[in-house]
């Protein structure tokens, strides 16, 4: 998959070739969250209940459950693809920077800016210009943050997928201070044998 302009010549049967226009996929972003909290709200209005503060937030989660499940089915499918021809990941920073040279370029076509880590499984990466969040601008900083974080749950499960593909059980947290950056912090979760 590539988000390049094919040069010539390219065969437009070769069943490995495809192309995605990244403005469909754009507005496949935009869309998803409203959409997931259309779903949700739908759900609760089926049991019949009276929409109460406890509701709201029952809303929230299940759309929350629902982007990071879709994102989750995502980084799955997109390490399954792409790494397939790649030789074993030896350590888990070689996991994490396949993660964010190679898949993000995909996702968002653009690496993150900035990795970092205490090298005893946490992993902090940040993106400057996260191009969900480059055309959204609100107009007081508190709503602001309330209103993009349901715009990261759907990247925080394309994390967690493309890491469970990989073998790595983690946690993602994501975060922004100002737009258009992003944060996310990922928290690998050993299993004791």
């Amino acid at each position: 998959m590539s988000f390049e302009t094919p040069l010539p010549p390219y065969n437009a049967s070769d069943p490995h070739a495809t192309f995605l226009n990244s403005s469909c996929f754009d507005l496949l972003l935009i869309e998803m969250v409203p959409l997931a909290h259309r779903l949700a709200e739908q759900l609760t209005a089926e049991r019949g209940a009276v929409t109460t503060r406890l509701d709201e937030e029952e809303q929230r989660e299940a759309a929350f459950r629902r982007l990071d499940h879709l994102g989750y089915r995502v980084g799955q499918g997109l390490v399954e693809r792409f790494s397939r021809d790649r030789p074993r990941f030896t350590d888990t920073l070689d996991m994490i920077k396949f993660l964010c040279k190679d898949i993000w370029t995909l996702v968002f076509r653009k690496q993150i800016d900035n990795l970092k880590t205490n090298h005893r499984g946490v992993y902090v990466l940040t993106d400057h210009s996260f191009r969900p969040f480059a055309r959204m601008s609100m107009a007081s900083p508190s709503e602001t943050l309330a209103r993009v974080q349901p715009f990261l749950w759907f990247p925080c499960g394309i994390i967690r997928g493309a890491l469970a593909s990989m073998g790595i059980q983690a946690t993602v947290q994501a975060e922004t201070a100002e737009l258009p950056g992003a944060t996310f912090q990922i928290k690998t979760i050993t299993t004791k044998s």
